[in-house]
């Protein structure tokens, strides 16, 4: 008899300097949502509210974005999620991969705009549930940090 397959509960980060984007979502309908912003200074956040959040969400994969330039190189911000996505896996021992989150920032500001948001600088929830998204609709994009 095939095995039934497991329904994942995700979050997805929008890595940032001074703050970071939280989606949730999960694989029986395939859908993220965003959640909340973080505060971070210098990429640092509070990671007892990290905690917290993992705590109460439960995730069985945490999904972060990987800012790459449009050439497909890798900037100093690129080197910096990768090391936050590192630091969730060593601290709380989720499974976390890296998605390409390009053009993220900019969709979820056209988001904001149509949905009458008056400061897009509060909308990182938006572009971390776009990168949770992208790894609902295409899971083999996802890599390690």
């Amino acid at each position: 008899m095939p095995e039934a397959k497991k329904h994942k509960r995700l979050l997805g980060f929008d890595f940032g300097l001074k703050q970071i984007g939280v989606a949730n979502g999960q694989t029986l309908t395939s859908s993220a949502t965003g959640l909340m912003i973080l505060k971070a200074v210098d990429g640092i956040p509070n990671w007892a509210q990290v905690e917290k959040l993992l705590k109460d969400w439960s995730p069985d994969l945490v999904v972060v974005g990987l800012p790459l330039n449009m050439d497909d190189s890798e900037s100093e911000l690129s080197g910096r999620a990768r090391k936050f996505a590192r630091r969730l896996q060593g601290r709380f021992s989720v499974e976390v991969e890296m998605v390409d989150e390009r053009l993220t920032s900019r969709e979820a500001k056209s988001i904001g705009r149509d949905q009458g948001t008056q400061d897009l600088t509060k909308i990182d929830h938006i572009a971390a549930s776009l990168i949770l998204q992208s790894w609902l609709d295409t899971p083999s994009i996802g890599s390690a940090p």
